[in-house]
């Protein structure tokens, strides 16, 4: 599997992301396509979550995929739903970054 850890990962992270977009437009599972899209979603990012477990451990797999998923949903918040975004979740968001840079960059157990 190799390197294909990260792509896997990297495919996880997108469908989570669709999941909880499609989750919000569902308007509580009330609107048909944007509630199978959830499902779908949520279930192609585990599906992918649990193959990026072969390669990586699974404390850094959950890290990355939440904290980039967290910065890629609010993203989606801010600019398909207009959420607002204010100067203290930017810099949360921005440490959330970071934090996934430096376990990727100086982390062992992700060797």
């Amino acid at each position: 599997m190799g390197g294909w850890g990260y792509v896997y990962l990297g495919i996880a992270i997108v469908a989570e992301v669709v999941g909880t977009s499609a989750l919000k437009a569902s308007d509580q599972f009330t609107r048909l396509w944007p509630s199978v899209l959830t499902v779908l979603g949520y279930g192609i990012a585990f599906y992918f979550l649990s193959l990026t477990l072969k390669t990586i451990p699974t404390g850094i797999a959950y890290a990355i995929w939440s904290g980039i998923g967290i910065v890629l949903i609010s993203l989606v918040g801010w600019w398909y739903f207009r959420q607002t975004l204010d100067w203290p979740a930017i810099l949360g968001m921005g440490l959330i970054v970071a934090g996934v840079i430096v376990i990727n960059v100086f982390s062992k157990a992700v060797a």
